[in-house]
């Protein structure tokens, strides 16, 4: 029977000082020209004792010698040395092991449930959780086990919060090049209708709301239930004009017309909606509000933000808000999320929409 070498047998020898131990030499590589032997001593501490290391290089000489040693390619190592040396050999043995393509890699020590990124950048840490994410038999493993509801929660808020900010720059992008067109605009509102304020959680997808009306967006309260209207118009149109003989600000022709249509909008869907319509018996309205995003007000001054606010004061259950006022109430709410995601205190329900004041 062959024997087993799955037991390795180490003697600790006293030198002859007596100041340290050694074990006999452990040979790395011999070739016919050359070996490499690592020598392990044991140092004796006031703590415990330290195991430091010599990797010795020798080379082939002419007998009797045999073998003489290269000082110039030796090396000793102390034991903060030689661990650093292991830790760093464990890590690289890793990558060639996991993968044969080159490129940037990461290495997380998991131990006793916690995990030790130490001095890398939580930024690289998080994209490369997200990468590992994204495979489907780590998201099946994941399924299999009870994360816990703090974890879960973590997981949820975070994916949340990053689907938040794309969704915020996507419209911060679409304003800076310029797209007018009301479309793409409808199609971002449709997708993210909380812009619209933490009151609105989702969107119906009926729009009509009688045989000849159709609006562009239904909002529920996340309170009552019932149904708030959204009309949105080209950012590229006036909002506000000066009269410059009274010295004060008033609404454009495009804006006018719109709050027209929507008074229109609001009585047909009161009387339709009012115990809910004929083909959606669920979609109900009780004196329904009216939101209309048309125009820029980025270059605006106090004056005229503070005109627009005067006017919609005096509006009667519709109110005016620019794309740029929609995409600053936008970037608030994903602000709040990202503070609540790190203090529990934090309330979304305290964050500050469009002023409610000028519905009334």
């Amino acid at each position: 029977m062959s024997e087993k070498k799955d037991v390795n047998r180490i003697e600790r020898k006293e030198s002859n000082s007596g100041q340290v131990s050694y074990s006999d030499p452990i040979t790395l590589h011999e070739t016919s020209k050359t070996k490499i032997d690592f020598i392990p001593f044991y140092i004796p501490r006031s703590d415990g004792t330290d195991l430091a290391a010599k990797i010795v290089t020798y080379k082939k000489a002419p007998p009797p010698n045999d073998w003489m040693t290269k000082e110039n390619k030796s090396i000793s190592l102390n034991e903060k040395t030689a661990r650093n040396l292991l830790k760093e050999l464990k890590n690289h043995f890793a990558v060639a092991k996991n993968t044969d393509d080159d490129g940037n890699y990461i290495l997380i020590n998991v131990s006793e449930g916690k995990a030790d990124y130490q001095d890398l950048e939580t930024e690289s840490v998080a994209e490369a959780v997200i990468n590992i994410l994204r495979q489907e038999d780590i998201v099946q493993h994941l399924t299999s086990k009870e994360l816990g509801s703090e974890l879960t929660s973590a997981f949820r808020g975070a994916i949340r919060l990053d689907e938040l900010r794309s969704a915020i720059s996507s419209l911060r992008n679409k304003l800076d090049s310029g797209i007018t067109s009301e479309q793409d605009y409808q199609e971002w509102c449709e997708k993210h209708s909380w812009a619209f304020g933490n009151a609105y959680i989702v969107k119906d997808e009926i729009r009509s709301i009688s045989a000849t009306d159709n609006v562009d967006l239904l909002l529920p309260s996340a309170i009552t239930g019932y149904r708030d209207l959204i009309e949105l118009k080209r950012p590229d149109k006036d909002v506000l004009k000066f009269d410059s003989s009274h010295q004060n600000y008033y609404f454009s022709h495009e804006v006018t017309k719109t709050i027209g249509q929507c008074h229109r909008y609001l009585d047909v869907f009161q009387e339709e909606a009012l115990k809910g319509l004929r083909d959606s018996p669920e979609i109900m309205a009780y004196h329904p509000r009216a939101t209309i995003v048309i125009g820029r007000s980025n270059g605006w001054d106090d004056e005229k933000v503070k005109a627009l606010h005067g006017l919609n004061s005096r509006l009667n259950k519709i109110s005016i808000m620019t794309y740029d006022q929609l995409l600053i109430q936008g970037e608030r709410l994903v602000e709040i999320l990202g503070s609540s995601l790190h203090d529990e205190e934090d309330d979304i329900d305290n964050l500050e929409m469009w002023d409610e004041d000028d519905f009334d």
